[in-house]
């Protein structure tokens, strides 16, 4: 069933507003200075240097808080992690998995908020990977092994499709990003479905194994006393 925007979960703590605050230590100005140079230059393109300069710090300063770009957009893809990690989710238990899933990426939507534009620069790093296992477990749906992995690959997937309309939503209420992440929720419940299926078939044969094995040993004792 489509989420409804109105839609006000009993018990749910308010989610807190996108923060805006200005950086104020060098760690955050980096950071700061990293995202906004992103929203218009590739990550490959991006510099120490520029990012020292744009954070208005020293090289040593930066080298300081971080030994790399990919350390810098680390540190980001973790605090956004935290944030959403940190909301009470007890509240959903009952749900279904889909429903708690759409509750915890919407949460993380509203964490990257202040940083719209460099977003989609960042939405399938392998790095945002790693995030969307604990989406996953944030939202109480296995991410561990090798189910895990398919799952989270195809959950980041399914995200940046997400991200595509929501950089260009500018309505308050995001009805088009809702619309959207239920429209792919529900695509992706079905892979997972079928997932699950394949999954399910090694443990299957294992168990036909033994009666197999018993089936052989049993003809091959007719054929011998015949």
């Amino acid at each position: 069933m489509a989420r409804r925007p109105a839609r006000k979960p009993a018990g749910r703590s308010p989610r807190p507003a996108a923060a805006s605050a200005t950086p104020t230590t060098d760690r955050e100005k980096i950071i700061a200075a990293f995202l906004a140079l992103l929203a218009d230059e590739r990550f490959e393109s991006i510099g120490l240097g520029d990012i020292a300069g744009q954070a208005g710090i020293s090289l040593a300063q930066l080298r300081d808080e971080f030994p790399s770009t990919l350390a810098i957009l680390a540190a980001h893809i973790k605090a956004t992690d935290r944030a959403v990690l940190a909301a009470d989710f007890s509240d959903m238990t009952e749900e279904p998995e889909r429903e708690r899933l759409f509750d915890v990426l919407m949460r993380r939507l509203e964490a990257l908020a202040p940083h719209r534009d460099a977003v989609l620069a960042l939405a399938l790093n392998g790095l945002a990977v790693r995030s969307q296992h604990w989406m996953l477990t944030a939202a109480g749906i296995g991410a561990s092994g090798p189910r895990g992995m398919v799952r989270a690959q195809g959950l980041a997937m399914l995200f940046a499709s997400v991200l595509r309309t929501w950089v260009d939503d500018d309505d308050p209420g995001q009805a088009r990003t809702m619309a959207a992440l239920d429209r792919a929720l529900g695509r992706g419940q079905r892979f997972l479905g079928l997932l699950e299926d394949v999954c399910a078939i090694p443990a299957r044969l294992c168990r036909l194994r033994p009666r197999r094995r018993r089936r052989r040993d049993e003809d091959y004792e007719e054929t011998a006393t015949a």
